[in-house]
């Protein structure tokens, strides 16, 4: 058990019925009145945000998430399959727990399976991938004082903005939480 005292930024708590991870908290003491925590919670199931107050004396269940390696192997319809590199044991999951979070992540590389009680719910892909752009209109140099972007489909078929100058075929790094252009790959 965890009292709202003592939330942290990335704490895991069962709330309700469901799990919540901390994305914020402020220890609140008003003028008159009893002390409250404010926090910002996002529900690791459905990915909703909510703000909720608690008294810090208000105790509830901590949440244990599994963080498993896997390998993506491929996709099948609605199912994307996952094997543990070290047991290879495999796994299917439905497309729509999976959502967009594999749309820069290619065939056989490494992902973190989230589950709770032995219950996926979710994936974190790699933090930075290096993917090949497949089409964009052709690359320009000058003119870009501004920062000026333009649309390319990258060899997962996601869309990524990325800076005139780039062309098609180049390698470029990507980060997978938002989607943006890091810079181009460095070549071995």
């Amino acid at each position: 058990m965890i009292s709202a005292g003592e939330f942290r930024n990335g704490v895991t708590i069962e709330y309700e019925g469901d799990i919540f991870i901390i994305l914020e908290f402020q220890h609140v003491k008003p003028g008159k009145g009893a002390a409250f925590v404010r926090t910002k919670i996002k529900n690791l199931k459905t990915g909703s945000v909510v703000e909720k107050t608690f008294r810090p004396t208000e105790k509830m269940p901590r949440a244990h998430i599994d963080r498993q390696d896997m390998q993506y192997l491929y996709t099948d319809g609605d199912l994307y399959h996952f094997m543990n590199s070290e047991t290879f044991d495999q796994i299917a999951i439905n497309a729509q727990d999976v959502g967009d979070t594999l749309k820069f992540v290619k065939e056989n590389e490494m992902v973190k399976i989230l589950s709770y009680e032995g219950q996926v719910f979710g994936i974190e892909p790699p933090l930075f991938v290096e993917l090949e752009i497949t089409d964009t209109e052709p690359g320009f140099a000058g003119n870009t004082a501004q920062g000026a972007t333009k649309p390319a489909v990258v060899e997962t078929g996601a869309t990524v903005q990325v800076p005139l100058f780039i062309n098609q075929n180049e390698i470029i790094k990507i980060d997978t939480r938002t989607g943006e252009y890091l810079g181009r790959a460095k070549e071995a």
